[in-house]
């Protein structure tokens, strides 16, 4: 393209998954120059880029990058300045359930669009839309095509405005001369995606990934990325013909897939075994996740503002994880041109290899004890506590199961349970001495008098530690007795309350209660450390920042008396 003669389009959202790779295929084609247009103030390229095809279109003039909020119209004007087409694919972040948000860019945002095209003559809009315009959460699709009307309510607040975006886009066609249309990408992954694969190899590190939502048979159509970017250029070419073949192209909604439907959990099982994780097995019916989810949204909107993570286990996510969603492209086929130019098993295998970083025999190892087990003193306890040594574990659990049905179920008083275990274990140590070393074929190890022998070193260390807990406990009472330790006193009254609260729990309850805590807590932790320590130190953070805000609001109603 000669210099002097470059025509331009402009890709709103510019920077986001898809429209990266629509960028890219524009540049390749030449046969526009390109405005990436997206929030950030300037264009940060990754290193791939840099040395790739978009980093040399923007240091020769091929591609250039603007600035650009759709909610500014003034902007958007600026932006679309001079453009001969516009492919309009920016929109936030479908996983935050925000009304507000997504009507602001989905709805409004994309009244400016249409209307800067109107007033600077651009004649071709191709809308970025979403097949969830039909979908209900409820009743799933199988094969369906654009005679698909919108439902009375949609999944969530995502699905429902860009409906109306979509709306909006159909209805502006012919108006001033432009020509719309616009693209419904079923389930788009590829090389380049921060949402599904990332998200799922987060899952399977968490010990997520193992559940199946619903009965594992409902069935997706998949969209490789390469492909979405490719039925943008078929619309534009569709829309940039002449007569009977842009009457038909134009003014229409075209679902976009791979045209290999596939079962959902199937597919998520070749990306999680690709990169060398368990795939899905265990099943949980949709029914039982709801309520849960229904009241992980609830916290998330308590806890939003202070600073919670967007979660996953919403009740729209469910039912997009549950539902049948396949989808027919005979329309596109026939209209716009469009076939897919990447199988869908031939784009797995791209995303797979475009991951290295997620494989599972890149993640890093656990060095030197874990913290569950320095906690317990890295000894006897920890291996038995941590099921390290399952024998030892196993035997534990009967000694202490046989305790609590013989002595503590009873009914017996401390003293009355602590004198029958020190007769029971001395009627075992009676009947072990009288016992052959060879009993049925079996050695019977005998017990040596040095087990119940306290060394001189031993004692000396429990004396030392008996005598300087009693010192550090004298040095506290000498503190308290100055009267100028506030701190140190409400320590002191809380660890003697929590005292009186363990003193009140039965002998029954602490066996009831503490031993399977024991035994299940710190392995659970051991486990599940990495995460267990996240969501300690995110409900830290936000108990942080609550307490600051409540302060800086304390302070302000202060100020304002």
């Amino acid at each position: 393209m000669a210099a002097g003669e470059q025509r331009w389009c402009v890709v709103t959202g510019g920077r986001g998954f898809a429209a990266r790779h629509l960028v890219n295929m524009l540049v390749r084609s030449e046969k526009f120059s390109v405005r990436v247009a997206d929030l950030g103030p300037t264009i940060d390229l990754e290193p791939s880029e840099e040395n790739g095809i978009l980093g040399e279109a923007l240091r020769d003039g091929r591609a250039v990058y603007v600035t650009i909020d759709l909610r500014n119209k003034a902007q958007v004007l600026k932006a679309f300045q001079g453009a001969e087409a516009v492919f309009h694919m920016a929109a936030p972040n479908s996983s935050i359930n925000n009304y507000q948000l997504h009507h602001s860019v989905n709805v409004d945002g994309t009244k400016n669009v249409i209307d800067a095209c109107v007033e600077q003559k651009v004649k071709k809009l191709i809308y970025t839309s979403s097949p969830s315009v039909v979908f209900d959460g409820v009743h799933g699709i199988v094969n369906g095509d654009e005679s698909l009307p919108y439902p009375a309510q949609h999944n969530d607040h995502y699905s429902a405005t860009k409906a109306e975006g979509e709306a909006l886009v159909i209805k502006s066609n012919g108006v001033n001369g432009l020509l719309t249309c616009c693209i419904r990408p079923s389930s788009i992954f590829g090389p380049g995606d921060k949402l599904l694969v990332p998200s799922l190899i987060a899952a399977a590190k968490a010990g997520k990934s193992k559940f199946i939502i619903g009965d594992g048979n409902n069935v997706y159509d998949f969209t490789y990325v390469e492909n979405v970017a490719h039925a943008h250029i078929c619309a534009e070419r569709a829309l940039s013909s002449e007569g009977a073949v842009v009457e038909r192209a134009a003014g229409q909604a075209y679902f976009i897939t791979n045209m290999e439907p596939i079962k959902f959990w199937e597919f998520l099982s070749l990306i999680l075994e690709g990169l060398g994780y368990e795939r899905p097995r265990i099943k949980i019916p949709a029914l039982v996740m709801m309520p849960i989810a229904h009241v992980v949204e609830w916290t998330y909107k308590l806890l939003g503002p202070y600073g919670m993570k967007v979660p996953q286990l919403i009740p729209s996510r469910v039912r997009l994880l549950s539902c049948t969603r396949s989808f027919n492209c005979s329309k596109a086929k026939d209209r716009l041109g469009y076939t897919p130019i990447v199988t869908l098993q031939e784009g797995l295998k791209r995303t797979l290899e475009s991951y290295p970083q997620l494989r599972a025999e890149h993640q890093p190892k656990r060095e030197g004890p874990s913290k569950a087990s320095t906690y317990l003193g890295s000894g006897r306890v920890a291996d038995t506590l941590l099921w390290k040594d399952k024998k030892q574990t196993i035997i534990t659990l009967i000694v202490l199961a046989a305790i609590y049905f013989n002595f503590v179920a009873s009914g017996f008083s401390i003293i009355t349970a602590f004198s029958k275990i020190l007769l029971g274990i001395a009627i075992f140590l009676l009947i072990h001495g009288y016992l052959p070393r060879k009993l049925l074929g079996y050695s019977v190890e005998k017990l040596s008098p040095s087990h119940f022998e306290l060394s001189e070193e031993k004692s000396q260390r429990v004396a030392t530690s008996v005598a300087s807990s009693w010192n550090g406990a004298v040095n506290v009472l000498k503190s308290l007795a100055k009267g100028n330790d506030g701190m140190l006193f409400v320590k002191v009254a809380f660890f003697l309350l929590a005292i009186s609260f363990l003193g009140a729990v039965s002998l029954r309850s602490l066996f009831v209660i503490g031993l399977p805590v024991a035994f299940l807590a710190f392995y659970v932790y051991e486990k599940k450390e990495q995460e267990i320590d996240s969501i300690f130190l995110e409900v830290l953070s936000c108990g942080s920042k609550l307490k600051s805000d409540i302060v800086k609001k304390l302070r302000r109603s202060k100020r304002t008396e």
